[in-house]
């Protein structure tokens, strides 16, 4: 630890709104999370329970273990095993439901995926769901598995909430997991797990149901008094079952649907297949794959065919559109229950019918799942009755789906996106609905983004490697608004090894750059800047002119954000001049808005006036509305720095109508700081807090409360609550020409971002509305050969890359 130094001044006085930090020497970064800045929610994930028999003796065990662990002062950690099929989950989710009056924190809920199609789920991935469920915005979730645990752990640690960690893998997997504090955990897996006992395990191993509770069970699922008048075969048919409430469920399930046949005859033909089954059993789950037999081969053909095809679904659940995508249509037309948007009704009836055999479960609404031995069986059956060609074109007609849907997702967000051609095999193609709004849209590519993932991480192995890159082009917006970079960096790191070994080099260099965007936005700067000049030397090699001017605005932002402002000015005032050249003056208004920015930071205010009003101009003349107010905004801060109050007055409330317009949240706070020091320096400080005020609650809405340009907002507040106080003169000699503190050089001009700042305003954009939600660049450009997506740099003065 350094030492206080001789002279080093530490004082904190008048009104502090929000953290303050007190250091006498600094190194590295500061991460500060607030309320304000994390927005705390709570969150509800756990699925609902189901009916449970005779569980009683568990649930008391874990009531009472509960209690002696609070007692204690240790947090509660449940690990629940078992054979599959036993009930492991529904003990899980009925103990803790009853717990919700006690733990008002909320309920997490992971699927960690020791049986899922897609493998064992990566815990960093599961933590940042976590962390985004309990109000971390996106941008300030952690890179490494060990800052998201330490987060995790803070957040939880005077939080009371309950976890359910579902079929899990091991102890390592679990771990991280784990939340502080008083917080209920439950772990399920089929393996005993006592590598958690360190950790204070209380450990439950659930056997098969007693005769009497399965009989209950199989009655509770006939409700048709059949059981009671044939007890004896109600016993046999439960021994079969071997006691495990998924084998009953399903073989109920299958008498309920024939009301008029005897439970001797389901006892007569259980007994046959559990016996063919008996040389194949492992884990004892020779009880539920015989039920599961006897009641495929009940299913109607198109049934069956569709129980087959979804084993095939890479994902953990899925809707019913997936149903028509899977079962597809032939060249002829003649329909295997659903293609295009006429088979989606006897998609959903079919669903009904292996909802009602027991075969799939709701989860939410208009959601569906198998259990995990449910989706082997249905593996096993579409091996067994699909061949190879039919198997693949089932699993390509889903991946052409979730593509589609994605593509049509981008549309809605981004009308003007330049997209490039999508590749679909099947025709027609289900499309899902994904709204008619962009809210609409975003949230159906958040809710449907495991799917997506697990589409396009399979799809060079099933030999598609187009749908790779393409899936992972279509994802832009979410990742964009979202900022998921955990699933960026997988998406684009994927996209890149498929467009290589098709050897196309436009979809090389558009996951080049769309993928160096997200390097930029999680603070790889080097990284970015690298994959940016490959792009560059790709396009250079091909002879796309425009595309290799259009890396000039990337490789410019990579440097701006490394501290190399000389390189990267020199980069945008070439791209200002060659992108005009090569047909897109857009572009170039874009590089000069790149160059006012960095001239500001270098506190160049009169050439940031000249270049930000060519910017707006060319911008104006383009109708990019957006894009012009940011000029507006680059222009207003430059006349503020010159001390042209009126005319920076008139420019920030001229960009701040156009932000508030489209819900660009985090530009409008923006400008709504500029004009609190406009206020502040004319004596109005009633106006210049009520700016101030509504600045930061921008800032914090959208994940950017620790940024300087809030930091600089919330001093400024601080200044004007004391001055109002002790009522002293206006503050505004206490300001530089930005309204940053004077001579710390700790603030850069104007609120921009220091030279080399990895601040999170150099995200690619914010997470609610920068780029606006309806696309906000409506620039109608065509798809010139070779593009890259948002190659022509757009950037805000903070050099925040939206979508074109």
């Amino acid at each position: 630890m350094r030492r206080h130094e001789p002279g080093s001044h530490n004082e904190l006085s008048g009104t502090v709104h929000g953290p303050a930090v007190q250091a006498g020497t600094v190194y590295g970064g500061i991460r500060i999370v607030s309320e304000a800045a994390s927005a705390e929610r709570t969150p509800w994930q756990l699925p609902a329970p189901g009916h449970l028999v005779d569980r009683a003796p568990e649930l008391a065990a874990l009531e009472r273990y509960r209690d002696r662990a609070a007692r204690a002062g240790r947090a509660p950690l449940a690990a629940l095993s078992g054979l599959g099929g036993v009930g492991k989950t529904a003990v899980a989710l009925k103990w803790l439901h009853s717990l919700r009056p006690h733990f008002p924190g909320g309920q997490l809920y992971a699927d960690l995926g020791d049986q899922s199609a897609a493998g064992p789920a990566d815990p960093a991935e599961v933590l940042a769901r976590f962390l985004r469920a309990l109000g971390v915005p996106a941008p300030h979730v952690p890179a490494t598995l060990a800052e998201r645990t330490a987060l995790y752990r803070s957040l939880t640690a005077e939080r009371p909430l309950v976890v359910l960690l579902d079929d899990a893998v091991s102890a390592a997997q679990v771990r991280p997991l784990l939340p502080a504090g008083g917080s209920v955990t439950v772990v399920t897996s089929r393996r005993r797990m006592p590598g958690l006992t360190v950790d204070g395990c209380h450990p439950v191993h659930l056997e098969p149901l007693g005769h009497d509770a399965a009989v209950e069970l199989l009655a509770d699922t006939l409700a048709d008094g059949r059981v009671a008048a044939q007890p004896e075969d109600a016993r046999a048919l439960v021994e079969l079952c071997a006691g495990l409430p998924l084998a009953v469920r399903v073989a109920g399930a299958r008498l309920a649907a024939r009301p008029e046949r005897s439970i001797t005859t389901m006892v007569r033909a259980l007994t046959d297949e559990h016996d063919r089954l008996e040389a194949l059993a492992i884990d004892g789950d020779h009880s539920v794959r015989a039920a599961l037999d006897l009641s495929y081969e009940a299913l109607p053909a198109p049934a069956a065919r569709l129980y087959r095809l979804l084993g095939l679904h890479p994902g953990p659940e899925f809707a019913p559109p997936v149903a028509a995508a899977a079962l597809g249509t032939d060249g002829d037309g003649d329909s295997g229950g659903g293609g295009g948007t006429g088979g989606g009704g006897d998609a959903e009836r079919l669903l009904e019918t292996l909802h009602d055999a027991s075969l799939l479960f709701a989860v939410g609404e208009e959601r569906h799942r198998f259990h995990d031995l449910v989706r082997l069986h249905a593996v096993a059956k579409a091996e067994q009755c699909e061949s190879p060609h039919e198997r693949a074109r089932a699993v390509r007609r889903m991946a052409d789906h979730y593509l589609a849907g994605a593509s049509r997702a981008e549309e809605i967000v981004d009308p003007q996106h330049r997209t490039m051609a999508r590749d679909y095999a099947s025709r027609p193609v289900v499309t899902p609905d994904v709204g008619d709004d962009a809210d609409a849209a975003l949230g159906w590519l958040e809710r449907e983004l495991p799917n997506l993932m697990a589409v396009l991480r399979r799809s060079r192995a099933e030999g598609f490697p187009t749908v790779a890159w393409q899936l992972a082009d279509a994802l832009w917006p979410l990742f964009l608004r979202r900022k998921f970079y955990d699933d960026w960096r997988a998406a684009h790191e994927e996209g890149l090894v498929a467009a290589e070994e098709l050897g196309d080099v436009a979809a090389v260099c558009r996951m080049l750059t769309s993928g160096g965007v997200g390097e930029l936005g999680s603070g790889g700067h080097e990284r970015a800047l690298r994959m940016f000049d490959r792009a560059a030397r790709l396009f250079t090699d091909s002879g796309d002119r425009l595309g290799r001017a259009r890396t000039l605005n990337y490789r410019g932002l990579a440097l701006q954000r490394l501290g190399r402002l000389d390189e990267a000015a020199e980069l945008f005032g070439r791209a200002a001049t060659e992108l005009p050249a090569c047909g897109d003056p857009r572009a170039g208004g874009l590089a000069r808005l790149n160059l006012a920015d960095v001239a500001l930071t270098a506190g160049r205010a009169e050439e940031a006036v000249v270049q930000a009003r060519a910017a707006r101009t060319t911008l104006e003349e383009a109708g990019d509305t957006y894009n012009t107010a940011r000029a507006a905004l680059a222009l207003g801060r430059a006349h503020l720095a010159l001390n042209g109050l009126e005319q920076a007055e008139d420019e920030l409330s001229s960009a701040l109508a156009t932000l508030r317009a489209v819900a660009a949240d985090y530009e409008t706070a923006r400008a709504l700081g500029g004009l609190a020091e406009v206020a502040e320096r004319r004596g109005q400080r009633p106006l210049a807090r009520e700016r101030c005020r509504e600045a930061l609650d921008l800032y914090a809405s959208v994940g950017r409360a620790g940024t300087e340009e809030a930091g600089a907002a919330r001093l400024r507040l601080t200044r004007l609550d004391d001055a109002s106080t002790n009522g002293g003169p206006s503050a505004r000699g206490d300001v530089s020409a930005s309204g940053d503190a004077p001579a710390s050089g700790d603030v850069p001009p104007a609120g921009g971002a220091p030279a080399g700042s990895d601040a999170p305003t150099s995200d690619a954009a914010s997470a609610h509305g920068d780029p606006p939600p309806n696309g906000g660049t409506p620039a109608g450009n065509g798809m010139p050969s070779g593009d890259d997506r948002s190659a022509d740099g757009e950037a805000s003065a903070h050099g925040d890359v939206s979508p074109s």
